[in-house]
């Protein structure tokens, strides 16, 4: 009971010392909570949206806190500005202010080999000799990692206390690198999983205790944890809002082996403190709980070759830096089933926002309410750099660029034939056009440096190394030349692959209902059969939680299995066709149709996406 009291006391303390700082008041709010929550209810009417909790801080100090629409949507609960929501990926700008108070108190170095804290998780890195991952490459996004494979987000064998290492048990190649550390920015929740792993490392506690007791409670966040919590069963919290898909449809949290990388509980007012502390020099009750240096270059380009060659667009240290709505901003955004946030700080102004929606939509415009909030706070516009003249050898850059390297290895295949952009060379600008998206128009600022029409600042930048084919980035994508002969084969095995497998269902279904009698032993049966076979398994999973995607459940293990077996059911149609090429009508096209999935199969088993295998 006395270590209750003393917690507790502590607790309370720390809570009146952030009051003292920074402030908490509504009645000298900056923000008109009323005319705000109505642009914010037209919104959630026209976005289908169910609800939203949000903060601001103004640049006289003083919190704001607001809610509006429902926190539970099937029993019409309204939220309001004491509802606990979560943020999916804001836990990361958190998580990694928890990793620089332990870098401020000399527990760990930055720039100190990963292997150095997690001596037991085996990274596979060809460049480890010259260029280690290190801490700060797992912070920044640079480390080279995959993102995330799918069974680590949808199992439901993930616990609540599953050990950190258990998200990293799979296949040989999980923690491959993939460019060489520190060169290219690439997100990863796996990279912020294994910053977890090196606080309970470096601790002896878990993430959670650890940082919910020495970061969050000396900041006053009482009503935040990194602990799981839930709407209903382990983990439950009343005061949770339900998160919602499109629809209203309702869904209760579940634990995930990445939980590092999203998982955290919050309140607007809570975050709206963490906003004023990144704005700070990290003196929290006059004394320095993280190092000024650290906190300042929160954001700031480093250290990758696009922030070498002059663009400040970045990632670093658990911030990014944002071009959006004619402002610029310092931020995070997260995303996690049931929610949508954004966590927004200006620190030259010292205003910030903060918001969580609790509907994870498809559809839904979630820039307008950033939007609102821009234009609510009364930013300063940020200063266009001027247009200067093209640089000499702007068409020598002029072709077809893919992802490089992809944000999700098992889904590379997808990226390299739908991600690619097409970069051609006018007179005055360069033309960005993606494959899916609108196409940008790149005015040339200076050097290799750009500004799109969609931005208010220097947003690309071309980049050419030895021995290297060119790079165009973003600063938080870049993408390769790719010879587009290549890329033309890639898609020509697509399309014939795909009217190859036209021809087996058309032709399979023409002879079904022609009711032909010898469908059997048809050159078309077994290849049909396979093609049907793919389908089966559908159905198996709209009758299991979609949080079991990832585990070899019937219908993930029927799926393998129907996949494995199409290509063999392929070139027994084949080899069929082959003998009665002389005494059966169309058995030459049947022949090339069988041959024309073949071959797209070996390029899907080239690129790991056959058999298809959702726990992989």
């Amino acid at each position: 009971m006395g270590k209750m009291i003393a917690v507790w006391l502590r607790g309370l303390m720390s809570y009146l010392g952030i009051v003292a700082l920074f402030g908490i008041s509504n009645a000298n709010a900056a923000v008109d909570q009323h005319a705000l929550n109505q642009k914010l209810d037209r919104i959630l009417a026209e976005e289908g949206l169910t609800g939203i909790s949000w903060a601001t801080v103004g640049d006289d100090g003083f919190i704001t806190t607001g809610a509006t629409g429902v926190r539970d949507f099937q029993r019409q609960i309204a939220f309001d500005a004491s509802t606990k929501v979560h943020v999916g990926s804001v836990a990361k700008a958190v998580l990694a202010t928890g990793v620089l108070g332990l870098v401020s108190d000399g527990k760990i170095d930055l720039n100190a080999p990963v292997a150095r804290y997690a001596p037991n998780i085996a990274i596979t890195n060809r460049w480890r000799a010259t260029s280690p991952v290190t801490v700060r490459h797992l912070m920044d996004h640079t480390s080279g990692l995959d993102d995330a494979r799918f069974w680590q987000l949808f199992s439901e064998k993930a616990t609540a206390q599953t050990p950190l290492t258990r998200a990293f048990v799979g296949a040989p190649d999980l923690l491959d690198v993939r460019v060489e550390p520190g060169t290219r920015f690439s997100y990863s929740n796996m990279g912020y999983t294994l910053l977890a792993a090196i606080i309970e490392s470096v601790t002896g506690e878990s993430y959670e205790e650890y940082l919910d007791r020495h970061l969050l409670e000396p900041l006053g966040m009482l009503d935040s944890t990194f602990g799981f919590t839930s709407q209903t069963g382990a983990g439950f919290d009343p005061d949770l809002a339900w998160g919602h898909t499109d629809g209203g449809i309702p869904y209760a949290a579940a634990p995930i082996y990445l939980r590092p990388a999203g998982q955290f509980t919050t309140t607007g007012a809570d975050l709206a403190r963490f906003a004023q502390f990144l704005m700070s020099d990290g003196i929290l009750n006059d004394v320095s709980f993280i190092k000024a240096g650290l906190m300042h270059a929160r954001g700031k380009p480093y250290g990758t070759d696009a922030a070498h060659a002059g663009l400040v667009a970045s990632y670093t240290l658990g911030l990014g830096r944002r071009d959006r709505h004619g402002v610029i901003s310092y931020c995070h955004s997260g995303n996690i089933v049931g929610f949508s946030a954004m966590l927004c700080i200006y620190p030259e102004e010292g205003k910030a926002f903060t918001y969580s929606i609790n509907t994870d939509s498809e559809v839904a415009n979630y820039g307008r309410v950033e939007k609102t909030f821009v234009e609510t706070m009364v930013l300063p516009a940020a200063v266009a750099p001027s247009t200067k003249s093209m640089p000499n050898d702007a068409k020598n850059w002029a072709g077809y660029y893919t992802p490089v390297p992809k944000r999700f290895e098992s889904f590379a295949y997808l990226d390299e034939l739908f991600g690619y952009v097409k970069l051609e060379a006018e007179e005055d600008a360069l033309l960005f056009t993606p494959l899916q998206g609108a196409q940008q128009v790149l005015r040339p600022t200076g050097g290799h440096l750009f500004s799109s029409n969609t931005r208010d600042t220097n947003s690309h930048v071309l980049i050419r190394q030895e021995g290297e084919s060119p790079v165009i980035s973003t600063g938080f994508q870049s993408y390769q030349k790719i010879g587009g002969a290549k890329l033309s084969l890639l898609w020509a095995s697509l399309i014939a692959g795909l009217a190859g497998l036209v021809w087996v269902l058309v032709f399979g279904f023409f002879l079904l209902i022609s009711g032909t009698s010898s469908l059997r032993g048809h050159i078309m049966f077994v290849p049909f059969l396979s093609v049907l076979f793919i389908t089966a398994p559908v159905p198996l999973f709209f009758t299991q939680s979609f949080m079991a995607l990832g585990d070899k459940t019937p219908a993930s293990l029927g799926l393998a299995l129907a996949t494995f077996l199409l290509p063999v059911a392929m070139f027994v149609g084949l080899v069929s066709a082959i003998k009665k090429i002389r005494i059966e009508r169309f058995a030459a096209c049947h022949g090339a149709a069988t041959l024309l999935v073949l071959q797209w199969c070996a390029v899907l088993a080239f690129w790991g996406m056959l058999p298809f295998r959702l726990w992989a």
